[in-house]
């Protein structure tokens, strides 16, 4: 850790310990309930002790221990939980090596299969021919096969594969690689079991004590009632063979699987974990949900009453499928443009047609464009901060609420810059003249998720209030996306995909359809995109009101569906394979069909109104759970969508899911104005990555930081930079059409909501980077200077 020097000049000296627990910021705050004042106070002084050097913690004499004990209780936890997650990343990699390993193998099996089916097609017509005789078969089959093909074929072992196809058997190759760590993991952490896991904690108490005695038998009456079907036959052969060693590899790396399953869908838990606890600390309990239901009602627009939300869904179904059928019977079988039903009665959806962008749109793009003034990257941040002083959120982490002095804003510049741009702290100091020291010191003070995520919320609100803005959309709709970015060294976020080209990490970033970021996430590449769907949905603290959210078909699952219609918004996602998707009725087949003529074939399954009913109590009350922010989303969707068909509420969640999809999938193929507003915003989204990799474009764009809290504050200066930029365009854009209007010219707002602000044509990033704050465009007697905006295409 860095001390600044001149700490006392700059006004950011010492840290107030004896701050109010109000002032923690409020999206790190613990779950809403009775937590008293010093365990809101713990991630306050544990966010200290992290960024203290030991000099400043042995200053504050007694009080040094309190924050140290809330540091050590806080690594505990996390330490607990980084534990658990490296196991399932190990054993995970490992079954996914099996995995590939088998494919491989599989598809050359397929080609020696194939020869082997040229073969009975020789074969075959032989045989079957009743005037060949008997003893004549055997010298034709030879003659017109070969004995060399005969033998060839012969010499091949063709044994059949079991349910698995050999996975288990793949996977028993990385049995010693397992057994380096697995011990010591079963030993030092509890691991705990909820209802029907008995067997699976029994097997896993007697791996223990197996690992503990050095013994190499699993005794007699160890459980295997746990054991998947699809492994069952590797310990059934082993146990009549009588192969001692190999019923322990099995039935070990069963027991691994299995536990790694069960912490994914919350079956198996860890005491004192976060990531890894009981489910059901995640959500309200009856009687803390009780209070609270018939409000978080009357917010989301849901019945309290199973049967009324019944009669709501049956309602909203019915008239999605008139909807539908009206468009199916309208369409004619020829017409190739539109969704219909082919002469076999199989559902035809054809890709959406290029959008008819007005012509005028990209000429008068590249007029304002050419308008624009030219400003360097830091100048441009300076004069953003003069309309909204978004500078102001970067507070100290002490907590001490201090005045800024120009040259402590200026070094938050600087670090801004250098992390978004991926320049680093080393290289920014030689652009900007700034040392080392004072911006290692400035980064580790005052650039947190927490400022930048409030920052970024001063210039989203800022952008959304801009009539431009409007005109681009009406902040009701939003998006999301993975990004990838290489990165360098190991991390526990990285993973080497050869569709990449090596090792990247993912950033999920939510965007309105004003072309602002109000939400970005540092997610594993290999994990499910759909878990975090709902994440910074929930979290979104601007004014953006978002009612509708977008996804590709990564985000389009029975839980999300579900979810977000539970808490009060609806999930468009576009989808593909329409015509596998299965669709639900609320009534026999012959009804619907008689109802629905052409939409009801399409409708494959019926819909379990009694689960719901069964249900309806809590699944409301894991909704409110998310909305008020008592669990985490995107843990709530990961263990749900993990959970087995056992579990009644996961279920219950699927079946909503399933209504809910119904009702998006009949809009979408009845309403092609539906589908092409979907698409336009998922460009959107698609567009800012392009803005974001020339933001990012030092060190060829590849992420060096390791760990990842450091990557999700890098990746959160790039979204509060991307965005910055979006709104400093926008205000020239509004400037730019009031010059061309006070000239007479016809700029119609239809033409502009085709005009994109993510782009940085016009801004230098590059060379010395001057962070000025006296420049004259930006300070003139105390008020802010606008820029002019030039009348030509050429300045």
């Amino acid at each position: 850790m860095v001390e600044q020097p001149g700490q006392g000049r700059l006004g950011v000296g010492g840290e107030d310990l004896d701050r109010e627990a109000h002032l923690v910021p409020e999206h790190r705050r613990p779950p809403a309930g009775p937590v008293d004042a010093a365990e809101r106070a713990a991630p306050f002084l544990a966010q200290v002790a992290r960024r203290s050097t030991n000099q400043g913690l042995a200053r504050r004499g007694d009080r040094k221990f309190p924050i140290l004990l809330s540091f050590v209780a806080q690594a505990a936890v996390d330490q607990l939980d980084e534990v658990v997650a490296l196991f399932d990343q190990a054993v995970s990699a490992r079954e996914s090596r099996a995995r590939s390993r088998t494919d491989e193998a599989l598809a050359e099996r397929a080609k020696k299969g194939e020869a082997r089916q040229l073969l009975m097609d020789v074969i075959l017509p032989v045989l079957a021919d009743p005037s060949i005789p008997d003893e004549q078969v055997g010298g034709i089959l030879r003659n017109r096969v070969g004995m060399q093909m005969l033998r060839e074929l012969n010499a091949d072992t063709w044994t059949p594969l079991p349910k698995d196809h050999g996975r288990l058997s793949e996977l028993d190759s990385s049995y010693t690689y397992l057994r380096q760590f697995t011990p010591n993991v079963l030993t030092a952490i509890d691991f705990q079991g909820g209802p029907g896991t008995g067997a699976l904690m029994q097997a896993v108490a007697i791996l223990k004590e197996l690992n503990r005695s050095g013994g190499r038998k699993v005794p007699a009456g160890a459980p295997a009632g746990f054991i998947p079907a699809k492994y069952a036959d590797y310990l059934d052969k082993a146990r009549k063979s009588g192969e001692d060693t190999a019923y322990r590899h099995y039935w070990e790396l069963c027991v691994i699987l299995c536990l790694r399953d069960g912490l994914r869908s919350g079956d198996v838990w860890v005491p004192g974990s976060r990531r890894y606890a009981d489910p059901a600390t995640y959500l309200y309990t009856p009687e803390q949900w009780a209070p609270r239901r018939d409000d978080y009602c009357r917010l989301v627009g849901k019945p309290t009453s199973a049967a009324d939300a019944l009669a709501q869904g049956k309602e909203e179904l019915h008239s999605a499928l008139e909807e539908l059928e009206t468009a199916l019977a309208s369409a004619s079988p020829d017409d190739t443009g539109t969704v219909r039903l082919d002469p076999d009665d199989h559902l035809v959806v054809p890709p959406l047609s290029a959008e008819d962008i007005p012509a005028e749109a990209k000429t008068l793009k590249d007029e304002l464009a050419g308008m624009l003034p030219f400003a360097p990257i830091a100048s441009l941040l300076i004069e953003l901060d003069a309309r909204t002083n978004f500078l102001d959120c970067f507070t100290h982490a002490g907590g001490r609420k201090l005045a800024k002095t120009a040259e402590t804003k200026r070094n938050i510049l600087a670090v801004l810059i250098a992390q978004a741009t991926n320049l680093g702290l080393a290289r920014m100091s030689e652009a900007c003249g700034v040392s080392y020291d004072v911006l290692a010191w400035t980064a580790e003070w005052y650039i947190r998720e927490d400022t930048l995520r409030e920052a970024n919320t001063v210039i989203v609100n800022h952008h959304y209030n801009l009539p431009l803005a409007g005109v681009f959309g009406g902040g009701t709709m939003s998006s999301s996306d993975g990004q990838r970015f290489p990165v360098r060294g190991k991390s526990l976020t990285g993973r080497n995909m050869v569709i990449h080209g090596g090792q990247v990490l993912s950033t999920y970033t939510h965007v309105s359809d004003q072309w602002s970021t109000y939400g970005t996430k540092i997610i594993v590449p290999t994990a499910r995109e759909a878990h975090y769907v709902l994440d910074d949905f929930l979290g979104n603290a601007t004014d953006l009101p978002v009612t509708e959210h977008a996804t590709d078909t990564h985000g389009a699952t029975l839980i999300n569906f579900a979810l977000f219609d539970l808490v009060g918004k609806a999930l468009t996602p576009r989808m593909r394979d329409l015509t596998r998707v299965t669709l639900v009725r609320d009534d026999t087949p012959t009804e619907i069909g008689r109802l629905y003529p052409h939409a009801g074939p399409l409708l494959g399954a019926r819909w379990n109104e009694d689960l719901i009913a069964d249900c309806w109590p809590d699944l409301l009350r894991m909704a409110g759970s998310l909305k008020y922010g008592q669990a985490t989303a995107s843990l709530i969707v990961g263990k749900w969508s993990a959970a087995s068909r056992q579990n009644t509420l996961a279920a219950a969640l699927r079946e909503w899911g399933m209504l809910r999809r119904t009702l998006h999938t009949a809009k979408y193929l009845s309403d092609p104005v539906y589908r092409r507003k979907i698409s336009r915003q998922l460009n959107k989204g698609e567009g800012l990555h392009a803005l974001r990799r020339d933001l990012h474009y030092a060190q060829q764009g590849t992420i060096t930081k390791p760990h990842l809290e450091q990557q999700t504050e890098q990746a959160w200066c790039l979204t509060v930079l991307t965005n910055a930029v979006v709104a400093w365009t926008t205000e020239y854009y509004s400037r730019a059409v009031l010059e061309l209007r006070a000239q007479g010219r016809q700029v119609p707002d239809e033409v502009l909501a085709h005009i994109s602000p993510g782009h940085s044509d016009n801004i230098n990033f590059f060379g010395v980077i001057n962070v000025d704050l006296t420049d004259r465009y930006l300070r003139c007697t105390g008020r802010v200077a606008w820029r002019p905006v030039f009348l030509c295409h050429h300045r």
